[in-house]
């Protein structure tokens, strides 16, 4: 369903199939690389610009997984925060973060190395969302959804676009520095997080967590109450 090149090792082909393959080449070889299989179907992958090893999924069961092709045993990082499939995944330019595009007629920005979106970009019109694609200048985010149309989104929500005058430059710059000094505050942290989300991505959202935690305490009373060698603890 997906192939990408890898940008730094060009020889170097990952696509992910509807068996719930993810396949890995090496274009001057007959036979496939290395194999991994999900248990729902991957829609697309994309190779990380900056680290010729890894790359990321977009799949079925609401998640994205990060893999370092050299150990695909386990990803090295699951991003959540989809309430439906996802349907496309794109790096930056820096490799730094990704932006996927969901079913659940949003997309999120992700940083690589956290299992949480620290953005979400929605409107009442948008529907499902199909394709993303990240800018080449790092500014930009665009996307294609069902009711075919093209967005463009700021990469990041709070820059200004235009000419700064230095002093305004300066302000901006200070500003960022006290969010990052106190980011770990309480209040600071809660208001950094906050993001409007549509009724039903939030319902859903409440809804999965709900049942994360019936997961979770049926997997607790099973081990407490199965005999010893019964079950792997």
């Amino acid at each position: 369903r997906s192939s990408d090149l890898n940008p730094i090792e060009t020889y170097l082909l990952g696509s992910c199939a509807s068996d719930r393959n993810i396949v890995l080449y090496d274009m001057r070889q007959a036979a496939p690389l290395k194999k991994v299989i999900l248990e729902m179907r991957s829609n697309s992958l994309c190779w990380n610009p900056m680290e010729a090893f890894v790359f990321t999924v977009a799949n079925e069961d609401y998640n994205l997984y990060t893999f370092d092709m050299r150990f695909l045993d386990t990803p090295t990082k699951v991003h959540m925060d989809h309430v439906s499939a996802v349907l496309d995944v794109d790096y930056s330019p820096t490799g730094k973060e990704f932006v996927s595009a969901s079913f659940d007629k949003s997309i999120r920005i992700f940083p690589v190395d956290k299992g949480h979106s620290r953005e979400v970009y929605h409107t009442k019109r948008m529907q499902h969302v199909i394709s993303v694609k990240w800018s080449s200048d790092n500014k930009y985010i665009l996307c294609g959804s069902d009711e075919m149309n093209i967005r463009i989104w700021k990469a990041n929500a709070s820059e200004k676009l235009g000419v700064l005058a230095p002093r305004e430059r300066a302000a901006l710059q200070y500003h960022q520095k006290l969010k990052e000094k106190f980011q770990h505050h309480p209040q600071i942290k809660r208001i950094s997080r906050h993001r409007h989300l549509p009724k039903a991505i939030y319902s859903q959202m409440k809804e999965q967590r709900v049942m994360k935690e019936a997961r979770r305490r049926k997997e607790v009373n099973h081990r407490r109450h199965s005999k010893p060698g019964d079950r792997k603890s």
